[in-house]
């Protein structure tokens, strides 16, 4: 084995590890996430330049599928080609596929835990730090002038004030006019393009190919992976869009045309839907979840996990490489570099609503939490702690509050 390939293979294997760390622990939901990855892969370990990763962003909330994980795909293609994406996808994807897994088998016997649930309340906290460090450092990036500065402050606002499931998209619409009339100074080098995507046009054959077939297969497991698959190829939004969706295909036999296989009681469902937005990782699992509830006897549970979870996120993975290739052709013409840079600022305003709404609402209940917040806040912008001494630091002061 020659030097280069086995540079190759430290490379996936570097990214498997770092995703499968923070799968264990990111908690908080898709921006939480994104705010994570920014922590560990852009400012730390430097594996990209931030207005990379805010392309990326951007083009994880144009294209249907999971954004989150549609990033760390990205990044791990980025970092070592088709299999470091692969290894990013199923390494932060894992952890929560076992943690729901068991849930719909013996989740009932963990509900009420007072340590499980001080625990993880504090670990919100963090995600409210972790996202806040984002916007900060986004806003340094792409806010610096009063334009770029006022367009990030209009997509936070109309984020939070509308009730559309597409205010995000329509964020995203008002920025790209706004870029290619206002000719923002604010352009991306040519060092900062997105890493050119092989067999890009396979990918999105084969996306388009199997959401069509999608329609002509029901019953059993590949009647489960049909469904799941049109759910994820249909999302914008991400994993608090998908819940109902996915909720629908086993809740009742009416939901669904061609039902996949058995349904689920209600309070079961609840169950999932709350573990979904609970449990680190990409809340797309509730697929995995589902798929083990609905599992008929004498079925092997983690087969049927497995194909929902896949099903769900295959056609945003896919979809992610052949639009990322799309925007790499397209950057060399000088008004799309002027649309890029207003959808960066734009981004950066879909961030901080995020930090207002879900994150910051379901996280601070109480004044000790913004103080707990506000000191996190503060040691991550002058100490630059790891992450995981973050976590760690914060699990303990879940535990202590507990009592």
């Amino acid at each position: 084995m020659t030097d280069k390939t086995l540079s190759y293979f430290r490379r996936v294997t570097e990214v498997f590890v770092s995703f499968l760390l923070l799968g264990f622990t990111s908690f908080g939901g898709p921006a939480a996430h994104l705010g994570y990855f920014n922590q560990t892969f852009i400012q730390r370990k430097k594996w990209a330049s931030d207005a990379q990763y805010a392309q990326w962003v951007a083009l994880s909330q144009i294209v249907p599928g999971p954004g989150s994980s549609q990033v760390g795909f990205a990044l791990g293609y980025h970092r070592a080609g088709l299999l470091g994406a692969v290894a990013a996808f199923v390494a932060f994807t894992l952890p929560s596929f076992i943690v729901m897994v068991l849930l719909a088998q013996f989740g009932r016997h963990w509900q009420g835990n007072v340590f499980f649930d001080g625990a993880v309340h504090t670990l919100k906290l963090l995600a409210v730090v972790v996202v806040a460090d984002a916007c900060v450092s986004m806003w340094r990036s792409f806010c610096n002038s009063k334009a770029m500065a006022g367009l990030a402050i209009f997509s936070a606002a109309f984020v939070v004030l509308s009730s559309s499931g597409f205010a995000n998209l329509m964020v995203l619409f008002v920025a790209v006019c706004f870029g290619f009339l206002a000719r923002s100074p604010m352009l991306p080098s040519a060092s900062e393009s997105l890493p050119r995507v092989r067999f890009a046009w396979c990918f999105l054959v084969l996306a388009i190919v199997l959401f069509f077939a999608s329609f002509l297969v029901s019953g059993g497991l590949s009647g489960l992976f049909a469904d799941f698959y049109r759910a994820g190829a249909l999302v914008f939004g991400g994993g608090h869009v998908v819940l109902p969706m996915l909720s629908a295909f086993v809740l009742t036999p009416e939901s669904f045309v061609e039902p996949a296989s058995a349904v689920i009681d209600e309070s079961n469902l609840l169950l999932g839907y709350a573990a979904a937005q609970a449990v680190p990782g990409p809340m797309f699992t509730m697929a995995s979840f589902l798929g083990a509830a609905v599992t008929p006897v004498g079925g092997n549970v983690w087969l049927w996990a497995g194909a929902a979870t896949l099903a769900v996120f295959l056609s945003g993975l896919l979809l992610m490489l052949s639009a990322q290739a799309m925007w790499q052709r397209l950057s060399h013409y000088a008004r799309f570099r002027h649309a890029v840079a207003s959808l960066n600022a734009a981004v950066v305003g879909i961030l901080l609503a995020a930090l207002y709404y879900p994150i910051g609402t379901s996280s601070l209940l109480d004044w000790l939490d913004i103080v707990i917040a506000v000191l996190g806040f503060t040691w991550l912008t002058y100490k630059r702690p790891s992450i995981f001494v973050l976590i760690l630091v914060f699990m303990v002061i879940g535990l202590v509050r507990s009592f």
